[in-house]
């Protein structure tokens, strides 16, 4: 059955008005354990887009008592992306995937009739590949990415949040002095642990969390049903053989959305 963007998109918005703090974005985003808000208007019309990847870059530029004092102050209105990118209920989910790879995007608003209907994540096409049947599609291996973004356990958080930012990657492999991984932190991890008031002295050993690993011979359908399970965008690839030692790369949502976009691929077919 050829699947269409309102087959896997979630149905609604959930948004906040423009002159919501970034605190209070922050809050939305852990509290619904998503990766972006709708910025609307008093009439709820989208406005924008905010994501937690814009709060990363709030944090790591607020170095100081006045640029903190900027960041408190500034809006979800200011800080938002705009204008919002779009694709239409009824277009084939192949193509929305296709979108998100050549365009780097993680999301679209979805229109029905030119009103604003839903969103499609990376998410919801992983989970789609989860729910389908057929033959396999390739290993971990053959999409994860090795290069890792790494980290020692004692960075200040600050510093993690700007690395990321300028790597532009969602997540930091943290290690030990001995190179021995001891978690990972994500954007959402960051803005659990910092408010309003940022990050203090935070480090990454503090705002780590325990690793879902999965080998590089699994099936990306495997690792598609183990992010979907424990609510994960990411997975850290490890030799079966050797746990403990440096992890081979890293296999994220986008990973898999990328191969399911690639022409030829049999998620296409």
């Amino acid at each position: 059955m050829t699947r269409r963007v309102r087959d896997l998109m979630h149905p609604g918005l959930i948004t906040c008005r423009a002159d919501a703090s970034l605190g209070q974005v922050a809050a939305m985003l852990t509290q619904h354990r998503i990766h972006a808000l709708v910025v609307a208007d008093r009439d709820n019309r989208p406005l924008g887009i905010i994501s937690d990847f814009d709060l990363l870059a709030a944090e790591w530029l607020s170095t100081d008592a006045d640029s903190l004092g900027a960041m408190q102050r500034m809006t979800a209105g200011e800080l938002m992306t705009t204008p919002i990118d779009t694709i239409e209920a009824d277009a084939l989910a192949s193509h929305a995937a296709e979108r998100m790879r050549t365009e780097g995007i993680s999301r679209l608003l979805v229109a029905d009739a030119g009103k604003p209907v839903g969103v499609i994540s990376i998410s919801d096409l992983v989970a789609s590949m989860t729910q389908a049947a057929g033959a396999a599609r390739g290993t971990v291996a053959d999409v994860m990415s090795r290069a890792i973004l790494v980290c020692r356990d004692t960075t200040p958080l600050a510093d993690v949040a700007r690395g990321m930012t300028d790597a532009r990657y969602r997540s930091v492999l943290v290690v030990d002095s001995q190179g021995k991984p001891l978690g990972v932190i994500s954007g959402l991890d960051l803005l659990t642990y910092c408010g309003e008031a940022g990050c203090a002295d935070a480090t990454a050993a503090q705002v780590r969390h325990e690793a879902l690993t999965i080998s590089p011979r699994a099936t990306l359908r495997e690792a598609a049903d183990k992010m979907i399970e424990n609510h994960h965008h990411r997975l850290v690839v490890v030799d079966p053989d050797q746990p403990e030692a440096m992890p081979l790369g890293i296999i994220s949502s986008y990973d898999i959305v990328n191969e399911m976009a690639r022409p030829g691929s049999v998620w296409r077919a």
